[in-house]
């Protein structure tokens, strides 16, 4: 007699054989059920955004215990790091020169991690990065962000370049984990860390994203006029969602396999 399966792997084979739109149906209903959750339990919205920071710093030092422990960075992006810390530093400036505050001190926590991990990749574990397989062009992306930038940026009162910054170092975040998951997409196979990293991302980039529609839910709209004027309300709410939505499929493997008992995540054809 075969033991019950538990309702978990029930569930995910019900979702697995699912066509794509009722898998995006669910993905939409599942996210939405998470926001209801979170303005019912997080009283103060801001909050969230620090912690999504802090989660993507968690993230950053999983990937530090790794390369320390392990002493290989097999199956990491250096391209995204290097993203990372060029929309970090950015940000980080416009942080100081328009609005110093906590999030400036995660920056900064979060920048020096990544660089860390930069200097690791290019000099001490050179001989595991797996270039062949890291072989998104960034400028496909840098390029797209510092144009959409210099078109559509903030309408305050800040010196118009600070005001580019601001824009690209947005645009930029939403895009920066595509070389990574381009990686993850050629071996097919990921390991622990780096899939505990990437699915921190995608914590941290769902909290950003909520921190964002429950502020706009909380003001009644008046949060995007005081964004300033023109497109660039919308652009930072879409790029909150894209970010979301690049991630949402991988952490879903992600949580699947967690509930399957499996250390090493191994990802479908099709996904990311």
């Amino acid at each position: 007699m075969r033991p019950p399966k538990r309702p978990i792997h029930v569930i995910s084979t019900w979702v697995r054989r699912q066509p794509p739109k009722v898998k995006a149906f669910l993905a939409v209903v599942a996210g939405m059920s998470a926001l209801v959750v979170l303005r019912a339990i997080v009283h103060d919205h801001d909050n969230l955004f620090v912690a999504a920071e802090a989660v993507h710093s968690i993230g950053i030092s999983l990937l530090i215990y790794k390369i320390m422990k392990e002493k290989t960075c097999a199956g990491l992006s250096l391209k995204s790091q290097e993203l990372t810390a060029l929309f970090l530093a950015v940000r980080l400036y416009c942080s100081f020169v328009m609005e110093y505050d906590i999030h400036t001190l995660l920056d900064l926590a979060t920048l020096g991690a990544t660089m860390w991990v930069i200097y690791m990749m290019r000099h001490k574990l050179r001989s595991s990065y797996m270039e062949e397989k890291d072989n998104f062009e960034i400028h496909y992306v840098v390029a797209p962000c510092a144009v959409l930038a210099l078109l559509i940026h903030p309408s305050t009162s800040h010196h118009v370049i600070n005001r580019i910054f601001w824009g690209f170092c947005v645009y930029l975040e939403s895009v920066s984990v595509l070389p990574q998951l381009r990686v993850m997409q050629n071996t097919k196979i990921v390991e622990p860390f780096t899939a505990h990293y990437v699915f921190a991302l995608g914590v941290a980039r769902f909290l950003s994203c909520a921190h964002w529609v429950l502020q706009v839910l909380d003001t009644r709209g008046h949060l995007l006029t005081a964004l300033g004027y023109g497109l660039w309300p919308s652009m930072v709410l879409i790029s909150e969602v894209v970010q979301t939505f690049i991630l949402a499929d991988f952490c879903y493997y992600y949580v699947l396999s967690v509930f399957g008992g499996q250390l090493v995540l191994r990802l479908p054809s099709g996904v990311v």
